[in-house]
């Protein structure tokens, strides 16, 4: 009966007509609902691009630094690094020559999040497989806090998940070794003009720390990273 009332009721209700979309609309449509999962696709063929050339064709390092901050050190700045860790370094690897490399991971993402989230991922990346050994951070208390990867200064390891960072950096000011390289000045072209300034400046704002191992699993080469670490803070006033 209830059936039959419900028909008689509505008997007079038509259907919506079926809105039929421009082939405009039906992109702009399926970008609404498929975008995110593009731009994730987008960021994990780029990783994927970069490590697989990375093992193709570059030199593969002696020391690895990973610079965690805001915006991506000036390549001045960075190759400057490089060259002072290198001059302190030894040849890790047997291949002739040392070789540092600083790893950007930059998490200003303006008004493009992608970039944060490529930065976000690459960085997950490093940890996991163990890459880098030190840490160049901007913020690090923010760093172990969310990561929980670093040493502390005098060699012990805080306990796995452990969200303080007291006492596993130590700012690059107070690192004599550090302060001695003068990295000189760095320059880009930015807005048709050009920006530069000084790369001993830029630094001075940073914090050092280097990459604890609670497994097995090591970055390469720790005996001679750890070597240099020692030399790098010689003197350090903590």
């Amino acid at each position: 009966m209830a059936s039959e009332y419900l028909k008689w009721k509505y008997r007079d209700v038509k259907p919506d007509e079926k809105v039929e979309l421009t082939a405009a609309e039906k992109r702009k449509n399926w970008w609404y609902y498929h975008k995110f999962y593009v731009l994730a696709g987008i960021v994990l063929l780029s990783i994927f691009g970069s490590i697989v050339w990375n093992a193709l064709h570059q030199v593969k390092p002696d020391y690895q630094i990973a610079y965690v901050g805001t915006n991506s050190l000036p390549d001045d700045t960075a190759s400057a690094i490089e060259a002072g860790f290198a001059a302190l370094g030894e040849d890790l690897n047997g291949d002739g020559q040392v070789v540092v490399r600083v790893m950007q991971y930059a998490f200003s993402g303006g008004d493009e999040p992608q970039t944060a989230m490529a930065a976000e991922v690459k960085l997950m990346a490093d940890l996991t497989e163990c890459e880098s050994y030190f840490f160049l951070l901007e913020d690090p208390e923010g760093f172990q806090r969310n990561y929980g990867s670093l040493r502390r200064l005098d060699g012990s390891l805080p306990e796995s998940g452990e969200a303080s960072g007291e006492g596993t950096y130590v700012s690059w000011v107070q690192c004599p070794v550090l302060t001695q390289m003068e990295l000189g000045e760095y320059s880009y072209p930015l807005m048709g003009g050009t920006a530069s300034g000084s790369s001993d400046e830029l630094v001075s704002k940073l914090y050092i720390a280097r990459r604890g191992f609670w497994t097995d699993k090591t970055a390469p080469y720790p005996e001679g990273c750890a070597a240099l670490w020692e030399k790098l803070t010689e003197g350090a006033v903590a």
